[in-house]
């Protein structure tokens, strides 16, 4: 969507649904993300129109989906239901090593198939079971694929905040790693 176009809630929907999908399934996991992803967009649509166009227009979702994905972390009921905490979240594995794909059983002899199976697994528990702040910064930077200066802005912190917190979910991923997956 260029700068150019009006925006329409229509296409901002269109462009952006399945990518705040993806990103919240990251979050909350796979039973919440959908119903906050609702809660994303109805705040989306309400909003659209005070949108000033500080930031990316994307940085702006982001910001929102994030914010109202802590929000659910957070509450009282997220935290007893099946989807709290320690629930599992997926993984964005490369082609490769997607499950039934092509390109996997050609490059993956079987003991190694279930070999990475077995890591993607442990890595993923760890990864779920970082503080939000934590599996938040991990999920924009390595799963979304966004930059620091993009994730200071939607996590509204400075840079060298976004680089720090960054730096510390990396070490407490790979303390955790080290400490509980037994490869």
């Amino acid at each position: 969507m260029s700068n150019g176009q009006a925006l329409n809630f229509s296409s901002v929907y269109e462009e952006f649904y399945n990518k705040i999908l993806h990103y919240l399934k990251r979050l909350v996991g796979e039973f919440e993300a959908e119903e906050v992803a609702q809660t994303v967009f109805e705040k989306i649509s309400r909003n659209l129109n005070s949108f000033k166009g500080d930031s990316k227009l994307s940085t702006w979702i982001y910001r929102v989906a994030t914010n109202t994905a802590l929000d659910r972390l957070k509450s009282q009921s997220f935290k007893y239901s099946f989807a709290g905490p320690l629930a599992p979240l997926p993984m964005n594995l490369p082609e490769a090593e997607k499950p039934g794909s092509n390109i996997s059983r050609r490059l993956v002899p079987p003991d190694n198939k279930v070999i990475q199976n077995e890591m993607s697994e442990c890595v993923r528990e760890f990864v779920d079971r970082l503080p939000p702040d934590y599996r938040t910064i991990i999920a924009l930077k390595d799963f979304e694929g966004l930059t620091n200066k993009e994730i200071a802005e939607v996590l509204e912190i400075s840079i060298d905040s976004a680089k720090i917190r960054l730096h510390r979910a990396r070490k407490q991923l790979k303390e955790s790693l080290a400490a509980g997956c037994d490869f």
